[in-house]
């Protein structure tokens, strides 16, 4: 370990956000604890942002300040930079670049920067004997990252799944307890800061995907592959949906899902239907949780803020620390080089039970119809629901099936919507029993 005596660890941080200011004020607050953990001083140097003006709550009077970031990374003189801009091109990924060149190590919590250019930064990073740790790009402050490429280390993981987006949790636990419709939510969601103006990063699913792409590749030992991950979003799940996953024994929760399977490796982000049993299903608010399943440890689930000025300044610092110790670990768990490419599973290979919803035309025959256009595809029927009855008008019916194949699923479902009978398109969400 480092003695007392080594120089400081001198870091510069790109970007004075939320995340930015919040890792300042830590390294201010915990400056002893943090000297005491790695043996030496870490110390800001330089830094970055758009506005050099505005009160981030801590004093920068004895920093260099860049109105470049790239410039920061190239001539700061520091060892490491902090990247916080965001965004998987610009000046973020020119600053990471920089900063690899010119030798310097790289923090980030940048998980779209990651999610696309992951592997090349880990190439570049490592032929260059640095380091590039991102524990806050995902899941915020649980540390996933640490856990799966340190703590399983011994251990063939086989699953990873999780809740990775804290604004799609806390809107679907708020339509499950309040009874409210998505969009009446998600405005709340906004007024409350837990959703950009713009969200559809966060509810179509986007955010979680690149999160998964990241703990696909330190899971199973495989390239970053973002272009490999289906990705559905939450804007079709309705309140009624609610009140049938309850009746039937479910909680709905957006997840990433990597899994290894005989047709390749799975990547999917999309809503779930669990069973209330299930210890993700507890998992409410603007919480995040992941599930490894590992051959040696079995199940182990991390739970934790996924966001926030707090939880995601910890992450950083945390890789910080490491750095500091001299601690280095290749960046997804093993050499860039030795990366093992992996099959994709398409999502049509998917297998499993389904819920759908339908609103149909109350006649004789309708309810026939719809079995027969599974049957036709080998899909049975494990349970039906329908609620009243109105001749000759629209009512709801709802079904599970036994497990089948995403393929033969959708045929049916493309059956069910074509006919007259069917008022709207049909809702379908997966089920999965974990």
């Amino acid at each position: 370990m480092p003695n007392a005596q080594q120089a400081p660890l001198k870091i510069a941080v790109a970007g004075l956000g939320t995340v930015g200011a919040g890792v300042l004020k830590l390294l201010d607050a915990q400056s002893s604890l943090i000297e005491q953990r790695c043996g030496r001083r870490i110390e800001v140097v330089a830094v970055s942002a758009r506005s050099k003006g505005k009160d981030r709550g801590v004093d920068l009077s004895k920093v260099q300040w860049f109105d470049d970031p790239v410039a920061m990374a190239a001539q700061s003189g520091a060892d490491l930079v902090v990247e916080l801009i965001g965004g998987s091109e610009g000046p973020a990924r020119d600053t990471v670049a920089t900063a690899l060149e010119t030798g310097k190590h790289v923090v980030t919590a940048n998980k779209a920067l990651l999610a696309v250019h992951g592997t090349e930064i880990a190439r570049k990073a490592e032929s260059g004997g640095l380091t590039v740790a991102f524990e806050a790009a995902v899941a915020g402050g649980i540390p996933i990252i640490k856990g799966l490429r340190e703590g399983l280390a011994g251990n063939a993981v086989s699953e990873i799944h999780g809740i990775l987006n804290g604004t799609c949790n806390y809107i679907l636990t708020e339509m499950r307890t309040t009874g409210r419709d998505f969009a009446d939510v998600l405005a709340d969601a906004q007024a409350l800061g837990y959703a950009e103006a713009d969200p559809s990063f966060d509810i179509d699913g986007v955010d979680a995907a690149h999160k998964l792409a990241i703990l696909a590749s330190v899971a199973f030992g495989t390239p970053v592959d973002f272009s490999a991950v289906y990705i559905e979003g939450i804007r079709q799940v309705s309140a009624v949906d609610f009140d049938y996953a309850d009746q039937l024994g479910f909680r709905i929760k957006l997840l990433g899902i990597a899994r290894r399977t005989d047709a390749g490796i799975e990547q999917r982000v999309h809503p779930c239907m669990v069973p209330k049993t299930a210890p993700i299903a507890s998992v409410d608010g603007v919480f995040n949780a992941v599930v490894a399943q590992a051959d040696f440890a079995d199940r182990v689930l991390f739970v934790g803020r996924g966001a926030g000025a707090g939880p995601t300044a910890s992450a950083v610092v945390a890789d910080l620390i490491d750095i500091a110790r001299g601690r280095s670990t290749p960046t997804f768990g093993v050499p860039a080089d030795r990366l093992s490419a992996a099959t994709p599973s398409p999502m049509e290979a998917r297998r499993g039970s389904y819920y759908v919803r339908l609103m149909v035309v109350d006649r004789p025959g309708v309810i026939a119809d719809i079995a027969a256009a599974m049957r036709d595809q080998n899909v049975s029927m494990e349970q039906f629901l329908q609620r009243g009855r109105s001749p000759g008008e629209g009512v709801p019916v709802v079904l599970t099936t036994h497990d089948t194949d995403e393929a033969a699923m959708q045929r049916a479902l493309a059956t069910i919507a074509a006919s007259d009978s069917v008022l709207e398109p049909p809702r379908m969400i997966r089920i999965e029993q974990f």
